[in-house]
């Protein structure tokens, strides 16, 4: 049976950011993850994660200047000192918490560079994050992002993914295999996920177009849900959507699953 895990930057926000640990719990998750949690104090999110028994599953590198456009600095040649002072915050953060992988924003291509320039950075950038990650049990993952909703961003698909994994050459770059963004540029779910599973450690869900549930739209997520199943993945499938309204109300979808529709 899938492991779900509530995105916690999208879901719940009915609720101040702290409190919804104990919403997420109260329906049914087991796990969570969310974008950034540098703005809380470490303690209190290990408290909350504690006291509802939940797991964190994944977050997020600082991204940069998120006010100014920035998704990630781990593109950007002369930034490199930049990008591993935020590797250590977030590993220091990881640990504490017993998160044991973190997503590494590529970033949005700057004014002028060349996609070789970005991506020669990006994959010396990966190869110090993988090593310095693995002294402490933590995965390196990378995530393409569709172009529609996040145009300029440097790594778009699964294919250019890959290439990039093969060419850091570590034990320790994973896929995080985000399926509305996949469903969003090519689709094909379904060999996509039998594909890519093997380098896969994390997997995103939402419904396609909209982003809300995944019982809304195009997209046959109890179908692949079965797949995945069958193919033994055993990791986190976060629910990185925006509910329609209040976020219980929209649950349905994963009530065969252990997540409950009211309490």
């Amino acid at each position: 049976m899938p492991n779900f895990a509530a995105n916690l930057s999208m879901m719940f926000q009915e609720h101040a950011f702290l409190d919804r640990f104990e919403a997420a719990a109260r329906a049914g998750f087991r796990g969570v993850e969310f974008l950034f949690p540098y703005e809380y104090p470490v303690t209190e999110v290990r408290a909350r994660l504690r006291e509802h028994k939940l797991t964190q599953a994944l977050f997020n590198l600082p991204p940069g200047d998120w006010s100014k456009g920035e998704r990630g600095v781990a593109i950007f040649s002369g930034r490199e000192a930049e990008f591993r002072g935020y590797l250590a915050q977030a590993i220091d953060y990881a640990q504490a918490i017993g998160c044991e992988q973190l997503h590494v924003m590529a970033g949005m291509v700057p004014a002028g560079a060349s996609q070789e320039q970005c991506e020669r950075t990006f994959i010396d950038n990966l190869g110090y994050a993988a090593a310095q990650m693995k002294q402490h049990g933590i995965r390196t993952l990378i995530e393409p992002l569709n172009t529609f909703d996040n145009a300029g961003y440097f790594l778009t698909s699964i294919e250019q993914a890959r290439r990039i994994m093969e060419r850091v050459g570590s034990d320790n770059v994973f896929l995080q295999l985000d399926l509305y963004h996949r469903q969003m540029m090519q689709g094909n779910l379904a060999q996509t996920i039998e594909t890519h599973l093997p380098v896969s450690r994390h997997i995103q869900i939402a419904g396609v177009p909209g982003r809300h549930e995944p019982d809304v739209g195009e997209v046959n997520y109890p179908f692949l849900f079965d797949l995945i199943d069958r193919l033994g993945y055993r990791g986190w499938i976060g629910c990185e959507y925006r509910p329609r309204a209040a976020t219980i109300a929209g649950l349905s979808w994963a009530q065969a699953y252990g997540v409950r529709t009211a309490r």
